[in-house]
């Protein structure tokens, strides 16, 4: 019977391990690349460098070359190679001079397609008549149809700074100085792709995302900025078609630390980790770098890549109305949330069209929400707060809290720019900044507490006092004493240790923290993180296993008959409050199901106390 009872748990087990794999396959995915990374050691003469060099080249017929003049200090090189022959590179005897061989992965940028609105036509409202500049904002003439910028409160935000004196590296397709960027301020920058000084936008794709961050504002002219006073440094990493490999992306983020950025936007993302990139995003974290990256636009469980690596700060998308846009990745690695547009309304910037003509163009993705946390964190570096980690805590503890976000659509919660700014200049929140943000998050609503508070918590309550209520019942017919493993059984049966739903932990598939955060009936559904019971958990079924286990222990076979009632009450209540079981539906036939069992898991636990008559 026992071995039944194993083999019954590890083909439970399998089956969940297989389906939380199948359901994370971002986590595994394997980037695109056509060229292999050799990464030389620095302690390795030049000249046995270039002995091995030469044998690589005359053993698989290619031609290593440096990526670009950045990469010579690094001793970086690149051969043309796929899979199978970085896997013969890796084994060979090349290897023990390198500090590691890997694939030179292609990362692209990843908007949504959307619409491209010529000038010409932008300068017209939908009815035919000419916009009207804000009365109250900037005098740009489009602000008024910016309402990203006012989704993160931008103008409270103002009132501080405006980002003077911050340089924000966009490491991108280059940025082409159209009109809206006239008045902005420049840095020097890099073309990594052509390996020249003038870093020029051939896309367009990081024209607009550098005009999030800081287009010229308040110039009587097209649209506006979120730190408009700071400066851009331009870093062309992804080509015409909007690709760029690892090799250059690195070099970018080291020659942006090196050259005094404060601030890194990566709009661009793929699959496939870099230790080249790892090793870049720590030496610019070191230097007190900020870095920002998109989190993908696969709708997928987990950020892609660089947003995944630690020090980045992973930026998921929102929508006009406020909630995930449905491509937006969600998951492991999203710290944040920002406006990113859907097709209700588009970021809109100036920057150059498809033709490469100058263009007003409206664009959605996480490469256009993440621009607006890069905007904010220069505006927190300009308020004083240097160190990138107490950045990223600042922009954490500043954000509007989602108080139901199971999967992690919006990390910390969403962009709040006022309240960031206050923050950071203040030091902490005023008791008006707390009033104004209980309003804003609907706690002084009295329907949060009866609709989404209360009633959300009061089954988990009655669940955990009715476990206690059955156990102090039986004790009138089989005497024992309280004990840590009986009242832990009781807790863990009834309503789990539900508050470690909340906890994410970098780059790792959340379910387990759902598991460890469900009551045994959810383990079902945790996973997926729906509602409905799986009638297979919801059931006398796990009891039954923990009883035939666990009974023969003088102390773990209390923690089993606690459980076991912690599941009866959890069935009850369940039954009285939200009757939904796979399916059985959410009406009587599911009801009637959860009552049987959970007079099938009491007569469990009172069959198992019978004969009981020791301490607990």
């Amino acid at each position: 019977m026992r071995r039944l009872i194993l083999l019954c748990l590890f083909v439970i087990g399998l089956v969940t391990a297989v389906f939380g794999y199948l359901n994370f396959q971002g986590l595994a995915a394997k980037g695109e690349f056509d060229t292999i990374l050799l990464d030389f050691r620095e302690d390795i003469p030049r000249e046995l460098v270039k002995q091995d060099l030469q044998a690589i080249a005359a053993q698989y017929n290619v031609i290593p070359q440096l990526d670009n003049k950045f990469s010579a200090q690094d001793n970086v090189y690149i051969i043309k190679g796929d899979r199978q022959r970085l896997k013969e590179l890796q084994k060979s005897q090349f290897a023990k001079a390198t500090e590691f061989i890997e694939p030179n992965y292609i990362y692209r940028i990843i908007p949504q397609p959307s619409e491209a609105v010529g000038l010409a036509t932008v300068l017209k409202s939908s009815d035919g008549e000419q916009v009207t500049p804000s009365l109250t904002g900037p005098n740009d003439q489009y602000y008024s149809k910016q309402w990203n910028l006012h989704q993160i409160g931008v103008e409270g935000a103002w009132s501080q700074t405006k980002g003077s004196g911050i340089t924000v590296a966009v490491i991108d397709s280059g940025i082409t100085r159209v009109r809206d960027l006239e008045q902005t301020k420049f840095v020097k920058g890099y073309d990594f792709v052509n390996d020249r000084e003038e870093a020029t936008d051939d896309n367009g794709h990081g024209t607009h995302v550098a005009g999030t961050v800081a287009q010229s504002t308040n110039n009587n002219y097209g649209v506006a900025g979120i730190a408009y006073e700071a400066s851009l440094m331009p870093l062309k990493v992804l080509s015409a078609n909007g690709g760029g490999t690892v090799a250059d992306i690195a070099e970018a983020i080291k020659f942006a630390a090196d050259n005094g950025a404060d601030v890194i936007n990566m709009s661009l993302g793929g699959g496939g980790d870099s230790q080249l990139i790892k090793q870049a995003i720590e030496h610019a974290h070191r230097k007190g770098v900020v870095i920002i990256a998109a989190a993908g636009n696969q709708n997928a469980n987990g950020a892609s890549y660089p947003a995944r690596y630690p020090h980045v700060i992973g930026v998921s998308a929102l929508g006009p109305d406020g909630e995930k846009a449905s491509y937006s990745n969600f998951g492991a690695g999203v710290d944040i949330s920002a406006p990113g547009g859907s097709k209700a309304g588009t970021i809109l910037q100036e920057s150059i069209d498809e033709n490469g003509e100058v263009a007003f163009v409206g664009l959605e993705g996480t490469s256009m929400a993440s621009p607006h946390v890069a905007g904010v964190a220069a505006l927190i570096k300009a308020s004083g707060i240097k160190d990138p980690d107490e950045v990223l805590k600042v922009l954490k503890q500043s954000a509007r809290v989602i108080q139901d976000d199971s999967l992690n659509y919006y990390g910390a919660g969403q962009l709040n720019a006022e309240a960031a700014v206050k923050l950071a200049t203040q030091g902490q929140i005023t008791f008006q900044d707390f009033f104004q943000w209980l309003r804003d998050n609907g706690y002084l609503n009295p329907g949060f507490w009866i609709d989404g508070g209360a009633i959300a918590l009061l089954p988990k309550l009655l669940m955990v006092l009715g476990s206690y209520l059955l156990a102090w019942f039986l004790r009138v017919y089989f005497p024992f004493t309280w004990s840590w493993s009986l009242s832990s059984g009781l807790i863990a049966g009834s309503s789990g240790l539900f508050f470690l739903k909340g906890i994410y932990i970098f780059d790792l598939p959340q379910w387990p923290m759902r598991v460890l955060g469900s009551s045994i009936p959810e383990l079902g559904n945790t996973i997926q993180g729906t509602n409905a019971f799986n009638p297979l958990f919801a059931s006398v079924l796990i009891p039954l296993v923990l009883i035939a286990l666990l009974l023969g222990h003088p102390s773990w076979k209390w923690f089993a008959i606690g459980s076991t009632l912690g599941v009866a009450a959890c069935l009850t209540v369940s039954a009285i409050y939200d009757p939904a079981v796979w399916g059985l539906g959410s009406g009587n036939l599911a009801r009637f199901f959860l009552i049987i069992n959970a007079l099938l898991c009491y007569g469990l636990a009172r069959l198992a106390l019978k004969n009981e008559n020791k301490p607990a």
